[in-house]
């Protein structure tokens, strides 16, 4: 059983594939976003799709965390 690794995980070579199309990815063709693993063609389409890394992928905005931890600190004051 072949295995590759890939940003400090070890898959089987069966498991390394897109988390969008579960595409066979190789370490040529695949890039890691929040520890999910895409192809270049997904990643830059998810990209493309809301205009950043994060709402594109799923995730909040790191500005929207930002200001709910500065709202707080001031409120604190």
């Amino acid at each position: 059983m072949e295995k590759i690794a890939a940003d400090k995980y070890v898959f089987h070579k069966n498991c390394f594939c897109c988390k969008h199309c579960n595409q066979k990815l190789s370490l040529r063709n695949y890039t890691i976003h929040y520890g999910e693993f895409y192809c270049v063609f997904h990643y830059q389409q998810l990209f493309r799709k809301n205009g950043n890394y994060d709402e594109g992928f799923g995730h909040e905005q790191h500005k929207k965390r930002w200001l709910l931890s500065t709202t707080n600190n001031t409120d604190l004051l």
